[in-house]
């Protein structure tokens, strides 16, 4: 098996796509990548590459309270090391604040969104004393401040009113190049946050209003995202924005067979780097399939 035939042969039979091509590797700062960034990172890059389009780097640097300056050059180092050059300039979440401010305006003018000032604890209490729905990021928001005007003075974040957005827009479809066409349910959510107290605009508003302004015709990304897509169409549909094609790729796992991620302090790339390993080799192997020990792929 050649190295695109294993990388493409979990999208079953493929469709070459129409027109041009743009994916995109959109890692956050705020720790080092590991073995699963670089195989995600490959396969954008790969997709691109074979079908003549473009691979884009963008840092999601929004979030101030946890993203490192030290980390964004690790991860530009390590781009380098294993030979995923990207097209264009690195693009920063931190320098396009006004594109998710306007977006945010434009969804507060239709009366979509509503403030809340409820903390952790708040939310905790209140779902003691009352049942929600449970979807894919565990119990919803109970609602508390949808039915209350918010008054002080306060931190408080934006909320999406969900059953009012769905209304509005409609049923919604997407498609993933390996799972097929998709229902989009992002009431399975609940009211998600767009805008936080402590950091500009939630990953769900700020990854779907840069994919529309980065030309993004294809998501390519882990499995462990494929269900936030649903609240991706949605805010698409809100904004009149295009919408891509998506690639859910398989994950890699760990030796507990859990997978790989900053929070578990998987092994960093910039170790392997900083050891003397040899990125492109190391990029090569993933091409073939061929996994560290402990390593393994998996659709799951």
């Amino acid at each position: 098996m050649t190295a695109l035939e294993f990388i493409f042969s979990y999208l079953g039979e493929l469709v070459e796509p129409k027109g041009k091509v743009v994916t995109r590797f959109a890692p956050s700062p705020n720790g080092q990548l590991h073995l699963g960034h670089a195989f995600s990172a490959l396969c954008a890059h790969e997709f691109a590459r074979a079908f003549g389009g473009q691979f884009r780097l963008r840092i999601e640097d929004i979030d101030g309270t946890r993203s490192r300056p030290e980390h964004v050059q690790t991860i530009i180092a390590d781009m380098q090391w294993l030979g995923l050059m990207h097209d264009g300039d690195v693009q920063f979440q931190s320098q396009h604040t006004a594109r998710y401010v306007a977006a945010l305006d434009r969804l507060n003018f239709t009366g979509l969104l509503y403030r809340c000032g409820c903390t952790r604890g708040d939310i905790a209490e209140s779902l003691k004393q009352k049942p929600v729905p449970h979807g894919p990021d565990g119990p919803h928001y109970p609602g508390t401040c949808r039915k209350r005007a918010f008054a002080g003075d306060g931190p408080y974040s934006w909320r999406l009113d969900m059953q009012k957005a769905v209304k509005l827009a409609g049923p919604l479809m997407w498609t993933d190049m390996a799972a097929g066409q998709q229902f989009a349910d992002p009431m399975a959510f609940g009211d998600v946050v767009l805008w936080r107290k402590d950091a500009p605009a939630s990953y769900h508003l700020a990854a779907t209003v840069d994919d529309a302004a980065d030309g993004i015709t294809h998501v390519v990304r882990g499995k462990d995202l494929f269900a936030y897509t649903a609240i991706h169409r949605l805010l698409q549909a809100l904004l009149d924005l295009p919408e891509p094609a998506y690639w859910h790729h398989p994950l890699l796992l760990d030796s507990a067979a859990e997978k790989l991620a900053k929070s578990r302090s998987s092994p960093a790339l910039s170790a392997r780097r900083l050891a003397g390993e040899s990125g492109t080799e190391l990029i090569d192997n993933l091409h073939h399939g061929t996994l560290p020990l402990g390593i393994s792929l998996t659709d799951a």
